[in-house]
């Protein structure tokens, strides 16, 4: 019983997991914040485009 105690604690194949683990939360971080980030330039440039083109008139005069 001993001996399994000692070599649960000195096993390392938990830490790959735990990397993974920290590395995907930051990738998903990153990727919220980056689209967070275009999201809002998106909606204000469409928004100028929309006024811009509601201004002009379209016809056949």
């Amino acid at each position: 019983m001993l001996n399994n105690l000692k070599r649960l604690l000195w096993r390392e194949d938990g830490a790959v997991t735990v990397d993974w683990v920290v590395l995907t939360a930051a990738i998903v971080g990153l990727s919220v914040a980056a689209i967070s980030t275009v999201r809002t330039a998106a909606t204000d440039k469409s928004t100028g485009i929309g006024a811009r083109l509601s201004s002009h008139q379209v016809g056949l005069d």
